[in-house]
């Protein structure tokens, strides 16, 4: 009898993290349905991953801050297995200065996105009694961040929404984890604006390795690297002025750019 093909789909794939996921849950034996705004990188990941593997590996190329891509995604890829949303990105600047466009952008991409895609795959894996759903925060959603603070409300969000979805499905056969890295080796800092900024990172490899682990312990958060885990939790007790100082301390350029 053939094994059953399972499919995980992952968003924000065409490099960094989501690339990282992506190649994880192909060694583990499951096809692929990559996501991004490249097309190109999103082609040449599902070839080397299709090769070196010997899974299907399928490119599709959305937009996800624009709604509709929303239900284009539904439509093309109707179920899936596990869930990976990852695609967001941040501004880095006062809100006052910052594109007003861009700010929309990060919220429905990093809020809006997740959500809906949560609600689009969830009630299949509930009904077959099975899924996995990741949905990346950051260490970010732990105090507010002067200069990130679009970035960082939408992480909160992501956080407490996936706490409370992990409560709501507990027993039910799915599994529901947010993942919270610090700083980490990818282009989301480039995207961003800011290159310079919270230069002593993580690779994808030490976040992807966390995320898989706290999966099988069936925990609603990881926080990736012991000392994010002591940031986090600090930052979390901390007053409210004392945060912000912090934080905009943390992510203040680096004074060699």
């Amino acid at each position: 009898m053939d094994s059953i093909r399972r499919t995980a789909l992952v968003t924000g794939a065409s490099s960094g993290l989501g690339l990282t996921f992506a190649d994880a849950f192909a060694a583990r034996g499951y096809d692929l349905v990559l996501v991004a705004r490249s097309a190109d990188r999103l082609e040449q990941g599902a070839h080397r991953l299709s090769s070196r593997f010997g899974i299907d590996a399928r490119a599709v190329p959305l937009d996800l801050a624009e709604p509709e891509s929303w239900r284009l995604l539904a439509d093309q890829v109707p179920t899936t297995d596990i869930l990976v949303n990852n695609a967001g990105f941040a501004s880095f600047g006062d809100v006052a200065d910052t594109d007003p466009a861009r700010l929309t952008a990060q919220i429905m991409l990093n809020c809006g996105a997740l959500t809906a895609l949560t609600r689009t795959y969830l009630p299949g894996m509930l009904e077959r009694g099975h899924g996995v759903i990741v949905n990346i925060a950051s260490t970010a959603a732990f105090q507010p961040i002067p200069t990130m603070a679009v970035y960082a409300a939408t992480k909160a969000y992501v956080a407490s929404f996936t706490t409370a979805l992990w409560s709501e499905v507990k027993d039910t056969g799915v599994r529901v984890l947010g993942v919270c890295p610090g700083p980490t080796q990818t282009g989301f800092f480039t995207a961003g604006g800011d290159e310079s900024v919270l230069t002593s990172r993580r690779s994808p490899d030490q976040v992807v390795a966390t995320a898989l682990a706290a999966l099988d312990a069936d925990r609603p958060l990881a926080i990736d690297g012991t000392l994010n885990s002591v940031t986090a939790f600090v930052a979390r007790h901390a007053p409210a002025k004392l945060q912000t100082a912090a934080a905009r301390f943390a992510v203040r350029p680096s004074r060699s750019s």
